[in-house]
């Protein structure tokens, strides 16, 4: 088997190019075509083709690890239809989110010094509720109306809440340690 490498990772796994997928599709397909390209199967090639095999596997597995993420698949969604979502570049933010956040860090570092576990849950409990309600938007705004534009804000408040979820973790990490 050879990997086509100007597919992009939907077609790669011959799913169709959209947000909202089946996620046992994903990994249906991705053990179907890792087990034809995985470098295993080269063992006793030449060099040349196990290096090849190494790179068909490098490919399958990052298309895989994207299209499994929600935000990832977003963020690569958006670059396949020529939209890049300024990440790095672009921190503007509607004022009620950017208040929305700082209250929930606040939060997040005053029941942390507290050891307020239960404070904390709650916390992941809203940041969860947000997150999907935010991967809902996502969904609609790239699935059925294709507002790539605004699809890029959305992307990245949800990086900002990908943070957010993450000092969440340290922090009842940190309590159940």
């Amino acid at each position: 088997m050879q990997i086509d490498f100007s597919k992009n990772h939907f077609e790669l796994f011959h799913l169709p190019v959209a947000f909202t997928i089946d996620l046992q599709a994903i990994e249906r397909a991705y053990r179907e075509v890792q087990r034809e390209v995985h470098p295993d199967r080269f063992a006793n090639t030449v060099g040349a083709e196990q290096r090849l095999a190494a790179q068909w596997s490098t490919q399958v597995n990052e298309a895989y690890r994207t299209l499994k993420s929600p935000l990832a698949r977003g963020r690569y969604f958006l670059k396949i239809h020529g939209h890049d979502t300024e990440e790095e570049t672009n921190t503007s933010m509607p004022l009620d989110f950017l208040t929305q956040q700082m209250e929930w860090r606040e939060a997040v570092v005053a029941a942390n010094a507290k050891q307020n576990s239960g404070r904390l849950d709650e916390l992941s409990r809203e940041h969860a509720m947000e997150e999907k309600r935010l991967f809902m938007l996502l969904a609609a705004q790239l699935d059925d109306a294709s507002h790539h534009v605004a699809a890029k804000e959305t992307v990245r408040k949800l990086r900002f809440l990908e943070k957010l979820g993450e000092e969440l973790d340290d922090a009842l990490s940190q309590l159940e340690a």
